[in-house]
């Protein structure tokens, strides 16, 4: 367990939090109404069910894995939300009070996120949790989060087919990803075969499932299907399989350390993605995890996602310069990085609409919350508890980065439920 002090992560000095202040500037037009002060709110009356809340603090959880084979893909989510309260903190906080974090590592084991999970809700009293990145640690910690009434911010893009009262999902849905995604290379790369590949757990399974009953309204073929547990490394015979069935595009599932392997395997067996044939869709890798497979073993690829470090806007700008300033001028942001940013930002206006800490008067607040300074651009709360977003298709570079090929015009409504999809 980690606890932070009231001024951010450990080691940021006082210029580098004036420099990630800087960064903020615009977020802080909207989200930090001027003159709030904690003697405006009182703790008796912002907190009425026992949270760890005080007349100068507020304490949430931060839940994700940083050990382990999930860690790859993890330790940015962390990051970024460490980020977000050191520049919610040096803004005021929330309600008037500064943000405390007690951190807590999944180790990438699912019973353990149940187990941290309830140790943050019912020893800690936490008054909101940024946290998993699996759907499997999800679906683990959900029926804890239903059962004592804590907020989760969830931030990876998943599968759908879920809506819960206690969680904000930050990620896309598969309308938003996986069909858009299939859409997307059917209609400007002709592809009619495909190859799906996942780890073997709900997320790849179900995301495949999705993809193959899409496939097939298309009047499409899937030609092959494959899974392998988490931390997997030899795939050279599924990578065979692919060369003797030779579909249009490879679509690829595959979490976690596992994707080092995979990459480096499909390279090394003459498949090159720059040329297409086959080419290959991903909805698992981002930027995060290409520091570890090494741009030289994915450079082509496409990733359908809502997020790419290479996006052009301002807010984009301010968000990459202050990351890099906090963790480092090497670090990279992929889509659930900058998800998980958006936790505690949309936390902080729920509890500001709300003019409360208590879990059910942000449940209520939370639908319809804007956030026109995310780095994706602007994003909106659905009463589903899902985010309107874009879909975006990027094609992997060299250098590790994407650059972005495609953009839905409009926002996404986000619909967990697809009929014909269930």
């Amino acid at each position: 367990m980690t606890k932070n002090t009231r001024n951010g992560p450990s080691g940021l000095n006082a210029s580098r939090r004036q420099v990630l202040l800087g960064g903020a500037a615009l977020t802080a037009s909207l989200f930090a109404p001027n003159g709030l002060l904690a003697a405006d709110y009182p703790t008796d009356q912002v907190n009425t069910t026992g949270l760890a809340v005080t007349d100068d603090t507020v304490t949430i959880g931060i839940l994700h894995s940083v050990t382990g084979t999930m860690a790859i893909s993890e330790t940015g989510s962390v990051q970024a939300e460490k980020l977000a309260i050191s520049q919610i903190n040096d803004m005021g906080g929330v309600l008037g009070r500064k943000i405390d974090f007690i951190q807590e590592d999944g180790a990438s084991d699912w019973p353990t996120f149940a187990e941290k999970a309830k140790k943050l809700l019912v020893n800690d009293k936490v008054a909101s949790v940024m946290g998993c990145w699996t759907s499997a640690s999800r679906k683990a910690v959900l029926p804890v989060f239903e059962q004592y009434n804590g907020f989760l911010y969830y931030p990876t893009f998943y599968e759908g087919l879920e809506q819960s009262p206690n969680v904000i999902y930050t990620g896309q849905e598969a309308t938003q990803q996986i069909i858009a995604g299939i859409d997307w290379v059917v209609q400007n790369h002709g592809a009619e075969k495909f190859y799906l590949l996942g780890s073997d757990y709900i997320w790849p399974r179900t995301s495949n499932k999705i993809a193959r009953k899409h496939i097939d309204k298309l009047g499409l073929k899937v030609v092959g299907e494959e899974y392998y547990p988490l931390g997997h490394t030899q795939f050279n015979s599924v990578i065979n399989k692919i060369k003797l069935r030779k579909p249009d595009v490879i679509y690829a599932i595959v979490v976690g350390g596992s994707n080092v392997a995979f990459y480096k395997q499909l390279k090394a067996a003459g498949i090159d993605m720059t040329a297409e044939d086959p080419m290959l869709l991903t909805i698992s890798v981002t930027e995060d995890e290409i520091r570890g497979i090494g741009g030289e073993n994915i450079v082509g690829a496409y990733a359908a996602m809502k997020y790419f470090q290479s996006l052009d806007n301002k807010n984009n700008v301010e968000f990459v310069a202050a990351f890099k300033e906090m963790w480092g001028e090497d670090m990279v942001i992929g889509d659930v990085t900058q998800a998980a940013y958006l936790g505690p930002w949309l936390w902080k206006a729920a509890c500001e609409k709300a003019g409360s800490f208590d879990v059910d008067k942000i449940r209520e607040a939370s639908p319809g919350i804007e956030l026109h300074t995310a780095p994706e651009g602007y994003v909106r709360i659905h009463e589903n508890h899902h985010l309107w977003s874009k879909t975006r298709i990027g094609r992997a570079r060299l250098d590790g980065q994407y650059d972005v090929v495609y953009e839905t015009a409009e926002l996404m409504e986000p619909d967990p439920f697809p009929e014909g999809y269930q």
